[in-house]
């Protein structure tokens, strides 16, 4: 058997605009052909679909009427300022604060925002090198809220 590419990613959102609001700060063009159903078609062809509940349950008999999860959406930034600018522009828009930024052991800059729905993005950094480093730290938490 040939190894299968992942082609798509479809996010429920129970709020349509803002949802589509959210992902559009990350610089992705996204078309709404219709009020329950949008879509972004990524640079690596990747496409992002994004359905409302009431429309998800058209295409998946099993949908069980949850949004968000604990799969992590990865964006890679160009540089490691863009992760802090971006983290707070889409925490000031909408998104929820859930691991500030920080220098990740790895060597990226690192930062996760929820959308809208729940939905972890993590913002990445290139990874350098020399910025690696071992063991790894907690890194500062969010504020609760």
């Amino acid at each position: 058997m040939r190894p299968v590419a992942l082609t798509q990613i479809n996010l429920i959102a129970r709020d349509m605009t803002a949802a589509v609001a959210f992902y559009r700060r990350l610089g992705w063009t996204i078309e709404t052909p219709t009020p329950e159903h949008s879509r972004a078609v990524l640079p690596s062809g990747l496409r992002v679909e994004f359905d409302t509940p009431e429309f998800a349950i058209q295409w998946d008999t099993g949908y069980a009427g949850g949004t968000g999860g604990t799969t992590l959406l990865g964006v890679e930034t160009a540089t490691r300022a863009e992760v802090d600018e971006l983290y707070a522009d889409l925490v000031a828009n909408g998104g929820r604060e859930r691991q500030p930024p920080y220098d990740a052991f790895w060597g990226s800059r690192f930062a996760i925002v929820e959308d809208p729905d729940g939905n972890p993005v993590g913002l990445l950094s290139p990874v350098e090198d020399d910025r690696r480093f071992w063991p790894p730290g907690h890194p500062a938490r969010a504020p609760s809220g």
